[in-house]
């Protein structure tokens, strides 16, 4: 099964042509659309688009190995511009399709990446260069990138031998808490990467994928993609889009092509639940599911509890969930545990935690944290906590940040080498590494890793640490008028630079609104909901409470709230608000 992994073979393309060699007409990918129809693309197929888009990049491009922007939705098109990028032996750049709707929120990011790439070529299709030739004549201060459409690439490359080379992604970072930045991943650490993916899941022959994940992220693109490519197993796809719009399409995919692995991130298991009605389960059978993996964002024990009684009247077995821990830094995966092995989740006071930095179990009564364990990292990688100031390595039960040294780690960024060196080459104290500094923050406990958060996301009021989701979560479970996954908690100085206060943003949840007449005295009521939320369960005086209208908090293209940037545009004046509360000035 991993024979062309276990083989080092040079390049993705050369696994496909493998595949299309030895198996031309096995299905490879199937895209499901919002209609839940479903389109099919053999090894052979696939192969066949992937070198005619690339004999068109090499006339294009002369056989220089410059990136190259994919802008397509998700589907063949897109496999066939990254595969092609692959036998062309030019840097793929995968971004986020524009979206005609959204322009002014979705075109500054894309503007980002383009600039930091330097790339002058953007491989798309016919329906959507239209739109990005207007704009990139005016939005790049007149240096616009040529544009190559890919779907209507016919022949050319039929004796095309995939190009060795080093360099094979741009992995741009979600820009969650920074600007995206370029992840520069080669073929050999997404070889190794799906290596870990294939034995940390416990992939085998009779495996299935079933995914609705991003293609352009870590997550989808080598999950989801180049990993069941690696393997060799089928694999059902469907748009990110589709997912949001009906949750319960993904659960549907899963029943309808007996999907043994699939995931997301937690805010996907908690949207099912909500969204589900009882109609929703009949005929729906998740029996065959042996991994529903859950990272990306902080993994909620109370989360999968609530999907796994939610759905175990359709066979899904809560031994399924596998918590895991991986960052576009380390290519994707870094830690996770045993298949059909459930979870782990520990109590632990709150107290000592946002005081010292320690952990020990909460007693009786005191307040708590949930915190589940991510797993142990694999046989290849080795994960220390270190102090973020001095580099010593902390004991197991102390928070500190957490550095990864395996063959996933990446270059580092493109054309950033001052922040490469601080992220990618750090040693211990004792001289230990190099080691990948994360940014997060967690603890070890019995060789297994527990992720308590963000170093750049804390909020430390009246000397506390304060980590965002938990802010996040309380206000979400105790005020109705605020829609879930659209918040962001951040710290701002106050007046004086002396010390920090505590912001809320949230969107208005539409749902909740009244007429336009009492549209003002209902904002007072959720914002004073807030208020009492924050004073009494977490004992944080806020500084100021935002509502915004709906759909207008600033998110990455995989759905990510983007704190940074709505602290940003807070600072600015720039959010679009229906009303506000201050703090009295102290």
């Amino acid at each position: 099964m991993e024979a062309s992994l276990e083989r080092g073979a040079e390049s993705f393309a050369q696994l496909l042509r493998e595949r299309a060699g030895q198996t031309p007409e096995a299905l490879a990918y199937r895209f499901v659309a919002e209609d839940e129809s479903a389109e099919e693309i053999s090894y052979a197929e696939l192969d066949r688009r992937a070198r005619a888009v690339a004999a068109r990049i090499l006339e294009t491009t002369g056989g220089r190995p410059v990136p190259a922007l994919l802008l397509f939705a998700p589907g063949p098109d897109y496999l066939a511009g990254l595969f092609g990028c692959f036998y062309a032996g030019v840097p793929a750049v995968p971004a986020f399709p524009p979206d005609p709707t959204r322009l002014a929120r979705t075109l500054p990011r894309l503007a980002a990446i383009i600039e930091d790439a330097g790339t002058d070529l953007v491989l798309t299709t016919s329906d959507i260069a239209p739109l990005m030739a207007d704009w990139l004549a005016t939005a790049l201060d007149g240096r616009a990138p040529r544009l190559l459409t890919t779907d209507d690439a016919v022949g050319g490359g039929e004796d095309l031998v995939p190009r060795p080379q080093a360099l094979a992604l741009l992995q741009y970072t979600s820009g969650s808490t920074a600007l995206p930045r370029g992840v520069m991943l080669s073929h050999a650490q997404l070889r190794d990467n799906c290596r870990d993916i294939t034995r940390g899941f416990g992939m085998h022959s009779g495996s299935v994928g079933g995914l609705w994940l991003p293609p352009y992220h870590d997550m989808g693109l080598i999950g989801g993609i180049l990993t069941p490519l690696a393997v060799g197993i089928e694999v059902s796809l469907m748009s990110p889009v589709s997912f949001l719009r009906r949750p319960l399409s993904w659960l549907r995919m899963v029943s309808r092509y007996g999907a043994t692995i699939t995931g997301g991130p937690n805010f996907a298991f908690d949207l099912c639940v909500r969204r589900a009605k009882d109609a929703d389960l009949d005929g729906l059978d998740l029996s065959a599911v042996e991994v529903a993996f859950t990272g990306a964002e902080p993994v909620r024990a109370e989360t999968m509890a609530r999907f796994a009684e939610r759905f175990a009247p359709c066979g899904f077995r809560a031994a399924s969930f596998y918590p895991c821990y991986g960052l576009a830094e380390a290519t994707l995966f870094v830690t996770g545990g045993a298949p059909l092995g459930g979870w782990r989740a520990v109590d632990v006071a709150r107290e000592p935690l946002e005081r010292d930095n320690t952990v020990r179990a909460a007693e009786p009564g005191e307040a708590a944290r949930s915190l589940v364990s991510c797993g142990p990292p694999g046989p290849r990688t080795r994960i220390r906590i270190a102090d973020p100031e001095t580099g010593a390595e902390l004991p197991e039960d102390t928070v500190g940040e957490i550095w990864i040294d395996s063959p996933g780690v990446a270059e580092g960024y493109w054309r950033r080498p001052e922040e490469s060196a601080a992220a990618f080459g750090v040693k211990t104290a004792d001289g230990e590494g190099p080691f990948l500094r994360s940014g997060d923050l967690g603890f070890l406990r019995g060789g297994e890793l527990f992720v308590a958060g963000r170093m750049k996301d804390l909020v430390v009021v009246n000397g506390r640490n304060h980590h965002p989701v938990d802010i996040e979560r309380v206000c979400e479970a105790a005020v109705p008028g605020v829609r879930r996954n659209c918040g962001a908690a951040f710290a701002v100085e106050d007046a004086s630079g002396a010390t920090e206060r505590l912001v809320l943003v949230y969107e208005a949840d539409p749902a909740a609104e009244t007429d336009p007449e009492h549209a003002a005295e209902h904002y007072r009521e959720v914002l004073e909901a807030l208020r009492r939320a924050v004073s009494l369960e977490l004992s944080i005086p806020p500084g100021a409470l935002v509502l915004i209208r709906p759909r207008t908090i600033p998110k990455t293209s995989s759905g990510k709230v983007q704190r940074w940037l709505t602290r940003k545009q807070y600072l600015g004046g720039e959010l679009d608000e229906l009303a506000r509360w201050q703090a009295p000035a102290r």
